[in-house]
C-alpha cells in the first residue's frame, strides 16, 4: 500500500527569479549571436531558453491547507503540504487535494429499524483528508467515496437500533443521540479509513417514522406516555395513602377498622387518580351510618 511521503520542493522565489534571468540573458545571447552571424552559439541560446521556458513550468503554489500530490512518469514522488512558492521538477504532475474541513449531509434514507418499522434517517459527517497518497490511489474518486460510504454506515446503524427505548435502558436511535453519534462516526471512520479520511464528527441530522406509520407510531407513543404518567400518579397516590394511614394511626386521631380502612383508601385513589377535580360529598351524620 502507497503511504503518504512529505517532500519539499526548492524554493519558488529565488527559482523564478534565476529563471527570468537566465529567460533574459539567453535572448541577449541569441541577438548577440545573430550579428555575428554564429550559428552553432544561435541553436545553443535558442536551446537553452527552450529548457529555461520548460522550467518556468516547474513553479508550484501551494495554498494554506492545500497538498500537491507529485507524480513523475506516473511514480509516486510524494507529496508537499507546506504553503508557499515551490519549484519541482516540470515533467511532474502535481494534483491538488484540499485538506480543508469538509461537510456533507446525506439524503434521507428510507430504512427498517431494529425492531422492523420503516423510518427515515440522514446523517450529517465532517471530514477532511488526512494522508493524500491514499486518497488519491486507493480509491477511484475519494470524494463521492466517502459519500456512499456514509450512507451505508448510516443504513447499516439505522437496522441495528430501534427507533424508540422499550425497555428501560435500551439503546435507541431517538433517545440515545450521544451514543449512536460516536457509534455512526466509528462506523463511517472504519469504512473510510482505506481513503486516507479522518471523519471529524457524525450526527444523525434527521429521524422520522415513515409517513405510512407515522399516525401509528404517533398514537404509540401517546399511550406509552399516558401509561407512563398514570404509573407515577398511581405511585405516588399510594405513597400518599400510606402516609394518611400511618399518621392517622401514630397520632391516635381515629381508630378505622379494616372495612373503613378500605373504604378511605378507596375514597383518597380516586380523589388522588381521578383527571378531574373531585367533588366531595358532606357525612352529616355518624362514621358508622
Amino acid at each position: 500500500m502507497l503511504q503518504e511521503k512529505v517532500i519539499k520542493g526548492l524554493p519558488g522565489w529565488p527559482m523564478l527569479i534565476l529563471l527570468v534571468a537566465l529567460l533574459v540573458f539567453s535572448n541577449y545571447m541569441v541577438v548577440a549571436a545573430a550579428k555575428a552571424h554564429a550559428t552553432a552559439w544561435i541553436i545553443g541560446w535558442v536551446v537553452v531558453m527552450a529548457v529555461d521556458f520548460v522550467c518556468l513550468f516547474g513553479l508550484t503554489v501551494v495554498n494554506p491547507n492545500e497538498a500537491r500530490v507529485v507524480q513523475l512518469f506516473g511514480k509516486y514522488q510524494g507529496s508537499i503540504k507546506e504553503q508557499g512558492l515551490w519549484w519541482v521538477n516540470p515533467l511532474t504532475t502535481r494534483r491538488r487535494v484540499s485538506l480543508r474541513v469538509r461537510n456533507f449531509e446525506s439524503s434521507k434514507l428510507k430504512v427498517n429499524d431494529h425492531d422492523g418499522n420503516p423510518i427515515e434517517i440522514a446523517a450529517v459527517v465532517v471530514w477532511r483528508v488526512v494522508e493524500t497518497a491514499e486518497a488519491m490511489f486507493h480509491v477511484d474518486d475519494f470524494e463521492q467515496f466517502v459519500h456512499v460510504q456514509s450512507e451505508s454506515a448510516v443504513r447499516m446503524l439505522a437496522t441495528t437500533y430501534p427507533y424508540d427505548a422499550h425497555v428501560e435502558g435500551q439503546t435507541s436511535l431517538r433517545m440515545s443521540a450521544l451514543e449512536i453519534a460516536h457509534r455512526l462516526r466509528e462506523e463511517i471512520q472504519e469504512r473510510l479509513a482505506k481513503a486516507g479520511v479522518e471523519v471529524i464528527e457524525a450526527r444523525i441530522s434527521h429521524l422520522a417514522y415513515a409517513p405510512e406509520i407515522a399516525s401509528a407510531m404517533l398514537r404509540r407513543q401517546q399511550a406509552s406516555a399516558i401509561i407512563a404518567a398514570r404509573q407515577k400518579i398511581v405511585e405516588g397516590a399510594v405513597s400518599m395513602v400510606e402516609m394518611a394511614l400511618d399518621q392517622l394511626s401514630s397520632k391516635q386521631i381515629v381508630q378505622l377498622d379494616e372495612e373503613r380502612k378500605a373504604s378511605m383508601v378507596s375514597n383518597l385513589l380516586v380523589v388522588l387518580c381521578s383527571d378531574r377535580d373531585a367533588q366531595p360529598v358532606v357525612n352529616t351524620g355518624t362514621l358508622y351510618q
